[in-house]
C-alpha cells in the first residue's frame, strides 16, 4: 500500500482537519459527507432544484448558535451563521478552499464552479479584499436560495466595497471553461449533485480546459469527498491521476473537521509550478486510479 493509501487507510471515518480554526460546530458535517445530528430543527423551505428537491432550514448547533443549512440528496450542500459570522464557513473544507490565497497570495482573478449556499465565494469577500471572484452555479433555483437566505447580495456588495468583484454566472461551470474562459489564478471545483460529485468537472478532459484557462502557475482546487464512511477513496484515487495527466504537480491534504464527520474531504491541489502544501501526504504510483475520460461517462 502507498504511503496515501496507509494514511487513508488510517483516516476513514475519523477526519482530519488541515487548518483547525474553531469556526465547525460540533455535530456538524462537511458538504457532500452525510447527515450528522441537529438540534430543534425549523420547518424546511423546499426549494425545486434543477437535480430534485432541496431543502433550507434554520436550526441550532450544540453551543446553541443558529446555523441555516441547505440540504440535497440527503446531504449538507452548504450552511451559514446567521449572526455577524455570515461571511466566515461552517464547514471546515471551505477553509481549505481558501488556502490558495496561502499558496498564491497575489492571486485576485478566482473562477469558483459551484455555488450553492456560496460559503467560499463569501469567505473571499469578507478576508481577501480586491480579489474579483466569478462563480458559475447551473441553477437558477440554487442561486435564488442563495440570494434569499445565505447572504449572496451582501456578499456581492462587501466584494465591491473592498475593491474587488463577486460575480455569479448561471450556466454550465463545463461550458465555461470550454469557451475559453479567463486566464484566472485559480480555479476552484466544488460542485456537487446531491452527495455525488459532477463528473463531467473531474475528467481528462475538463482538467485540460482547467489549465487552458489558468495563468502559468495557477492553482486548480478541488473538493473531493470519499464515500463509505472514509473507506471509499476511489473517486479521490482517480482524480488524483488524472490531474496528473494534466499538470505537473499535484498534492493532497485532509480538508476534514477532527470529530463528527460521516465522510472525509480532501483537498486536491494542481499546477503547472511547485505548490507547497506543507501538510500534504505522500503518495506513489501504486495510489493512482483509473484516469477519468468523458467517454466513460
Amino acid at each position: 500500500m502507498s504511503a496515501l493509501g496507509a494514511r487513508l487507510s488510517r483516516a476513514g471515518g475519523r477526519g482530519g482537519a488541515s487548518r483547525r480554526r474553531a469556526l465547525v460546530v460540533a455535530g456538524l458535517v462537511g458538504a457532500a459527507a452525510g447527515v450528522s445530528c441537529w438540534l430543534a430543527a425549523t420547518r424546511p423551505h423546499v426549494v425545486r432544484c434543477a437535480s430534485g428537491l432541496a431543502l433550507v432550514y434554520t436550526t441550532r448547533d450544540d453551543a446553541g448558535r443558529r446555523v441555516r443549512v441547505l440540504s440535497a440528496g440527503g446531504v449538507f450542500q452548504s450552511a451559514t451563521y446567521l449572526d455577524e459570522r455570515r461571511m466566515e464557513p461552517v464547514f471546515a473544507y471551505y477553509l481549505a478552499l481558501g488556502r490558495l490565497f496561502e499558496l498564491r497570495p497575489e492571486a485576485r482573478d478566482v473562477l469558483a464552479i459551484g455555488g450553492g449556499g456560496f460559503a467560499f465565494p463569501k469567505l473571499v469577500a469578507a478576508e481577501h479584499p480586491g480579489v474579483r471572484v466569478d462563480v458559475a452555479e447551473i441553477d437558477p433555483a440554487v442561486i435564488r436560495a442563495a440570494r434569499r437566505w445565505f447572504f449572496l447580495d451582501e456578499a456581492v456588495a462587501l466584494a465591491r466595497a473592498g475593491g474587488g468583484d463577486l460575480r455569479v454566472a448561471c450556466e454550465d461551470g463545463r461550458a465555461l471553461l470550454e469557451r475559453g474562459a479567463g486566464p484566472y489564478d485559480a480555479v476552484v471545483l466544488d460542485a456537487f449533485v446531491g452527495a455525488d460529485p459532477v463528473r463531467s468537472l473531474a475528467t481528462l478532459e475538463a482538467l485540460r480546459a482547467v489549465r487552458r484557462s489558468l495563468v502559468p502557475g495557477g492553482l486548480c482546487l478541488a473538493n473531493v469527498v470519499s464515500r463509505e464512511g472514509g473507506a471509499d477513496v476511489s473517486f479521490l484515487r482517480s482524480v488524483v491521476a488524472t490531474a496528473l495527466m494534466v499538470f505537473s504537480h499535484v498534492e493532497v491534504a485532509l480538508a476534514t473537521d477532527e470529530t463528527h464527520a460521516a465522510e472525509d474531504n480532501y483537498l486536491v491541489v494542481a499546477s503547472d509550478g511547485p505548490i507547497g502544501l506543507p501538510d500534504a501526504i505522500p503518495f506513489d504510483e501504486d495510489f493512482l486510479g483509473e484516469v477519468l475520460l468523458d467517454a466513460q461517462g
